[in-house]
């Protein structure tokens, strides 16, 4: 089947034997806690997929990434999510090297070890902006800073050797705190996790709640942005990176109902190359985002564009999942637990920040001509 062939092609490419090795392995057992899905993906050195080549890692660019993650994501969702968070963590990390050699030696470390990364970025809660942090690192008299915190859901809660957290340090004199990135080790003292996630869905990616209670880290664990701003170079590079990689990762779920809608000759032919239409249509309005990113436009126009196309890829999704499904049948809604647990797991972009309610006033300053402040 020619359908997903070039993203399954670059799959096999950075990592030859996942698509074959996931296919493999029943749907209901690769989505469930403890699967073997990021043992392989170690294996097979996918955890330095987006580190640069110069320090070890396969150096994939935004391009070659999406159409991994949409591959990835038809297979199994729940770890296209968990190397979302990885992944959208290790681009923050090299979002630093525009700057100076900050993070070089962590990049090293990750592509060497094979570490896992878990995303502490904040989440969207209500009445919060996404940039406002929850943890709070405060500096120490003899040096390095005391981390307090929670974070939930955190993804790759129990498998991370690494988590890197968006932290709140405190002014000097009275001044407003400054955001920061903590690179704490998964093992230090104070840190605990506690189950969150409730959901059938997704469960195979580990969002729990992970919790920081005095932990300490160096100096050297603590990373500046170079510029404070509302959200300065390296936030909106890491957002950027973010919005391109969960949308790969849910379209890849609503591509395997569409996938299987084609290979069932469900439906008028008309229905079935609608559907696919969409899907490559989304696809590639991504792939333009990302294309972007490869001849290095940054800042907040492709920053804005890249929430215009999330949301269309959201809308898409939401379309597709819903007229895949109503073409396979009910008999196969009730019977393959497969194309029900699909259905639900396409759903939950609608739930990564932002929202399109808290972001909407934001856009339309933009759009006005008003500095993009995201919320």
């Amino acid at each position: 089947m020619n359908f997903m062939k070039r993203d399954r092609a670059t799959l096999e490419t950075f990592l030859p034997s996942l698509d074959a090795r996931l296919t493999a392995i029943p749907l209901a057992e690769i989505e469930q806690p403890g699967n073997p899905g990021l043992a392989i993906l170690r294996e097979l050195e996918g955890t330095a997929l987006l580190v640069p080549a110069e320090h070890g890692g396969k150096g994939a660019t935004a391009l070659e990434a999406i159409r991994i993650h949409r591959a990835v994501g038809s297979r199994s969702p729940s770890l296209a999510i968990a190397m979302t968070m990885h992944n959208f963590s290790v681009a923050t990390l090299v979002e630093y090297l525009f700057y100076g050699n900050y993070t070089v030696e962590l990049l090293q470390q990750i592509a060497g070890g094979q570490l896992l990364v878990a995303s502490g970025f904040a989440e969207g809660r209500a009445g919060t902006s996404i940039l406002d942090p929850t943890m709070k690192a405060t500096p120490q008299p003899g040096g390095g800073y005391r981390i307090n915190g929670s974070k939930k859901p955190c993804s790759l809660s129990n498998s991370m050797h690494i988590l890197t957290a968006s932290v709140a340090v405190p002014g000097t004199n009275g001044g407003p705190s400054r955001r920061a990135v903590a690179v704490v080790p998964a093992d230090a003292e104070g840190l605990t996790r506690k189950p969150f996630w409730n959901s059938f869905v997704l469960r195979g990616a580990e969002s729990e709640e992970v919790s920081l209670t005095d932990v300490l880290i160096g100096d050297e664990q603590l990373f500046f942005p170079e510029v404070e701003e509302s959200l300065d170079a390296v936030e909106a590079g890491g957002f950027l990176w973010f919005e391109l990689l969960v949308s790969a990762s849910y379209l890849g779920v609503a591509s395997a109902l569409t996938e299987r809608v084609l290979a069932g000759g469900r439906g008028e032919i008309g229905e079935r190359v609608a559907l696919a239409i969409e899907v490559e249509a989304a696809m590639s309005a991504l792939e333009g985002v990302a294309r972007a990113m490869l001849t290095g436009e940054r800042g907040e126009d492709i920053l804005v564009q890249s929430l215009f196309v999330r949301f269309a890829v959201q809308q898409a999704i939401e379309r597709v999942s819903a007229r895949a499904v109503e073409l396979l049948g009910g008999m196969a809604f009730i019977k393959s637990p497969d194309v029900s647990y699909l259905f639900a797991a396409s759903r939950a972009l609608a739930f990564h920040p932002p929202s399109r309610t808290s972001v909407g006033p934001a856009i339309e300053g933009y759009l006005m001509g008003k500095p993009m402040q995201v919320a």
